[in-house]
C-alpha cells in the first residue's frame, strides 16, 4: 500500500489541535490576516478549545501566539511577520498559515524561510491543520553569546 499524500486526509484531528500547535487552553492567541478564504472550521475549533476567543489584529495585548494568515501576492511577508511580532511574548510563536501547494496564493517554503530569517525568526516545524492551509511555526532565533 502506498503513502497517502491527499491534503484532505493529512490533517490533525481538532481534538489534538492545541497539542499540535504547542498551545495550552489558557493561551492568548491573536489572529492576523483573516479573510473570507480562511478555514472557518479551524478557527471555530481554536475558539472552542481556548479559554479566551481569538484576539483580532487590532488588539494590543501581549499574546502567546499569533495566527498569521498570508497569501502570495499580498504585502511583503517579512513586513507581515514583523507586524505580527509587535504583540508576541518573547517565548511565543507565530503560526504562519499559507495556502497549500496547488492552491491559489501558495507561498513556496523558500520564501517563508527567507522572510523568517529577515524578520529574526526561525522556522521550527509545520502542522497539518487544514486541507487547504499549511501551518509553519516560527519562533525568535536564539542569540548565542
Amino acid at each position: 500500500m502506498g503513502l497517502n499524500n491527499d491534503a484532505a486526509t493529512n490533517v490533525v484531528d481538532n481534538k489534538t489541535l492545541l497539542e499540535e500547535l504547542g498551545l495550552r487552553s489558557d493561551a492568548l492567541v491573536q489572529e492576523i490576516g483573516a479573510d473570507s478564504d480562511v478555514d472557518d472550521a479551524l478557527r471555530d475549533a481554536l475558539d472552542e478549545l481556548l479559554d479566551e476567543p481569538l484576539l483580532d489584529e487590532d488588539e494590543q495585548e501581549v499574546v502567546d501566539a499569533v495566527l498569521l494568515w498570508f497569501r502570495s501576492g499580498e504585502e511583503d511577508l517579512t513586513d507581515a511577520l514583523l507586524d505580527a511580532l509587535t504583540t508576541l511574548d518573547e517565548g511565543g510563536a507565530v503560526w504562519l498559515m499559507t495556502p497549500r501547494s496547488g492552491r491559489t496564493g501558495y507561498v513556496p517554503p523558500v520564501e517563508i524561510q527567507d522572510a523568517a530569517t529577515d524578520a529574526g525568526l526561525h522556522v521550527t516545524s509545520s502542522a497539518g491543520v487544514s486541507s487547504d492551509w499549511a501551518a509553519s511555526r516560527l519562533v525568535h532565533r536564539k542569540t548565542w553569546s
